[in-house]
Parts: structure tokens; C-alpha cells; sequence
């Protein structure tokens, strides 16, 4: 059988898998090498069809993100009365305007912000919120805040792409584990941290079993057809995925360091099928409740060099048009410092929407720090569905409304 038969159907055609390096040698399901499997099938034909789609890649930074030490409203006096000690000194800021400026630290991010490439959204929130870490960021990957939803909302806007389920590899989530927001009802996400060891994870028990049913090429019912589909896609992916980290140079560089969205870089240079892409902060400092000044300090600048870089790289292979990311956290803080020189879980946050097609500016209503509620905490003024919704209308262009249940108002921050 020729190589090219073999290509006809996973996700990547021959023409890529030999620019990427990945010859005509693959990784079986469980690490040894053998031939490229016959399973690369179809997705040749998706790839190319998605080669030029659009990418949403999701950066979370887990912990509880201060926003108010992020972008800071120095021109408030209440954010000194409430932070005497933690609060940042006009002088030590990246000025935006006469009332807000970058933390220092955010030098890369306010590049791209100074070119136009940067939404600030401000006083992101939902009603009744909650101030557990696990509970508030269930909300978030749900897009379903006090109520539920089986599936990821991430999960639901591959469906609304793809209602069929057919484009393969469509998610990909860079996580030692899966993220909630990316459980899908029709899509597999391809989920792994280390792309030289990202192979299908299996108990020892059903590892022989699999490969039993694996051996058996012509499926004998739905489930066993279900298990072919299944194996032969992890086989095929981390076959891709290994071949795509392998000729990334971005990875030889020590002044690049893009923490996990050099991953990501990777697959989007080797034109991986993938539309959308979600990457957890691993490591986070986030959760600033003691001498808060030096840990946010130093997560803001690796965070913010580390988007800086991932745009460099996207510049550099001919992608920089094709991407947007979103950057969010599951809450902020609490306005007033704490007697430990930090602050404790709160309510309000901000985000940040990056691309070369995204309007800059500032969104949203800047929450007050005078009526502060929930025991001196932020009142939410934009619902993060909102920011969903014009993710998902107004980028990828699909009805954000059969995602989210129902219809939020967008932002307009993309361009025409």
C-alpha cells in the first residue's frame, strides 16, 4: 500500500506529514516505531479545508488573577485608600490614559496593545458568584454559571461548527488532563503536555484488550467500530503531534519562552486541522493572598512575554491573521489589601481578547470602588458570556446564542 493511500484520511495530508519531518516512519499507539498507520485517513481533506480557517486559542491563568494590579485605575483615588501599601505608583505604570495603566511587568502585552492588537475587557463577572477556585471556573468552562451543562462551552462551539462531527482534531487541550471547558458530545480532544510522549493513556488491564480489538480491522458492531475510531485517532495524532514538536525550531530558542503555547505554535505552523486550542496555566502564582507585590509581579511578565513571543512566532510563520486568543482567569480579587500584604478571592476581573484582527481598546464599564458589594468586592458590570459571545459570533462566526442558550449582546471588538 503507498504512503499516499495511507495519508488519505487522518487530518494531515503528504505533502504536510513530509514537511513536518515525519518521513513515512510514525509511532504506534503505545511509543514504538513502525509504519505511518494506515488510519491517516480523511483529514486530508478537512485540513485543507481548515488550513485557512480562523484559530481561537483560550490562555486561562488559573488562581484568581488581581485585575486591579493589572490593569490599574491609578486615577481613582479609592484604589490608594483601599491599597496603601500594595497599590502601584503612578510612576512605576505603562500608562493607557489618564485614569488607567499597565503593571509594569506587562511590557509585551502593552506593545501589542500600543499597535491595536489588544481588547481590554474590565469588570468581567456573573451574578451570584462564588469564591471557590473549583466551583467558579466550572462556571467558566461551562459558560452555564449557577445552573450546568454536560458538555465544555468550548466543547459546544466545536458542535456548532462542525454539527456533524466530522472534521477530526478540531480541539486540542495542552493540559496534563482534561479541561472541562473542551468536553465535547461529538468531539475527541487530543489532550497532552509533553508532545514527545503524548500517546494514548491506558490502564495496564485494557491496554491488552485494546490491542486485541485494535488487531481487528473490520469492526464487528458500533462499539467495537467506536474503539477502532478511537485508537486509530490517538495512533494518528500523536504520531502528527510528536513529528510537528520535532522540526519546531521555536524550542531551541532560550529567549522564547511561551510557557505551553509553544505547543500550540508548533501544530499551528505544521497546518494541524486544529480550529480551537485551550491552554491552562500550569504553575500558577495567581493566588496572591500573602505578599502579593513580587510573586504577581513576576507571573504577569512571564505571562505577558510569553503572548508577546507566541505573536512574534505566529508573525514569523505567516499565521499572525489566523489567530485571536482569550485570556481569562476564574475570578479576581478582593479590593482592599489584606493584613497580610496580599488580597483574598473576589469577585470582577479582566480579560483580554489579542489579534491582529481584534479592534484595541478598552470594553466594558469600569467597575466602581465606592458601591462595593459582597463584602468589598467588585460589582460585575459585563457578563463573561458576552466575551464569549463575540468570540464565538463575531470571530469563529457561528451562533453564539445555540452555544450559550441563549443570546448575549457582542462587544464589536473584531474588525470588518
Amino acid at each position: 500500500m503507498s504512503i499516499k493511500s495511507r495519508l488519505s484520511g487522518c487530518g494531515v495530508s503528504r505533502r504536510d506529514m513530509i514537511r513536518i519531518g515525519a518521513g513515512g516512519l510514525g509511532f504506534g499507539l503505545f511509543g514504538g516505531i513502525g509504519p505511518v498507520p494506515y488510519v491517516l485517513g480523511q483529514a486530508s481533506r478537512a485540513a485543507a479545508a481548515t488550513q485557512s480557517g480562523k484559530i481561537l486559542v483560550i490562555f486561562e491563568w488559573f488562581g484568581g488573577n488581581d485585575g486591579l494590579n493589572t490593569i490599574v485605575p491609578y486615577g481613582d483615588p479609592m484604589y490608594y485608600k483601599h491599597r496603601p501599601t500594595i497599590g502601584i505608583k503612578e510612576k512605576d505604570l505603562l500608562k493607557i490614559d489618564a485614569q488607567f495603566g499597565w503593571h509594569k511587568s506587562m511590557g509585551g502585552m502593552k506593545n501589542l496593545y500600543d499597535e491595536g492588537k489588544v481588547a481590554i475587557v474590565q469588570g468581567v463577572g456573573y451574578d451570584q458568584p462564588s469564591f471557590s477556585h473549583f466551583t467558579s471556573i466550572s462556571f467558566w468552562h461551562t459558560g452555564a454559571p449557577n445552573s450546568g451543562n454536560e458538555y465544555g462551552w468550548l466543547g459546544r462551539t466545536a458542535s456548532a461548527l462542525d454539527p456533524s462531527g466530522t472534521r477530526p482534531n478540531m480541539i486540542v487541550n495542552i493540559s496534563d488532563s482534561q479541561t472541562l471547558a473542551v468536553k465535547a458530545e461529538k468531539h475527541v480532544p487530543l489532550v497532552f503536555i509533553d508532545p514527545t510522549k503524548f500517546q494514548r493513556a491506558l490502564f495496564a488491564p485494557e491496554k491488552s484488550a485494546l490491542e486485541v480489538l485494535a488487531a481487528q480491522r473490520a469492526p464487528v458492531g458500533d462499539v467495537h467500530k467506536y474503539v477502532l475510531e478511537v485508537t486509530q485517532s490517538a495512533a494518528q495524532a500523536s504520531e502528527v503531534v510528536r513529528a510537528a514538536w520535532g522540526k519546531y525550531k521555536g524550542k531551541d530558542n532560550r529567549d522564547l519562552r511561551l510557557l505551553d503555547l509553544d505547543k500550540v505554535a508548533a501544530l499551528i505552523e505544521a497546518d494541524f486541522p486544529t480550529r480551537l486550542y485551550y491552554v491552562p496555566l500550569r504553575n500558577s502564582l495567581f493566588d496572591t493572598h500573602v505578599n502579593q507585590a513580587a510573586p504577581h509581579d513576576r507571573q504577569l511578565e512571564y505571562c505577558a512575554d510569553a503572548i508577546a513571543g507566541f505573536f512574534q512566532e505566529m508573525k514569523r510563520i505567516g499565521r499572525a491573521d489566523d489567530v485571536v486568543m482569550y485570556v481569562h482567569s476564574e475570578f479576581g480579587r478582593r479590593v482592599p489589601e489584606n493584613t497580610s500584604l496580599g488580597t483574598d478571592h473576589g469577585t470582577a476581573q479582566v480579560n483580554f481578547v489579542i489579534g491582529n484582527s481584534v479592534k484595541g481598546g478598552l470594553y466594558g464599564k469600569p467597575p466602581s470602588l465606592t458601591n462595593l458589594v459582597l463584602g468589598d468586592n467588585l460589582e460585575a458590570t459585563t457578563d463573561f458570556r458576552r466575551v464569549y459571545a463575540s468570540l464565538i459570533d463575531g470571530w469563529l462566526g457561528v451562533d453564539s446564542a445555540k452555544v450559550l442558550g441563549q443570546k448575549f449582546e457582542t462587544m464589536g471588538m473584531f474588525k470588518a
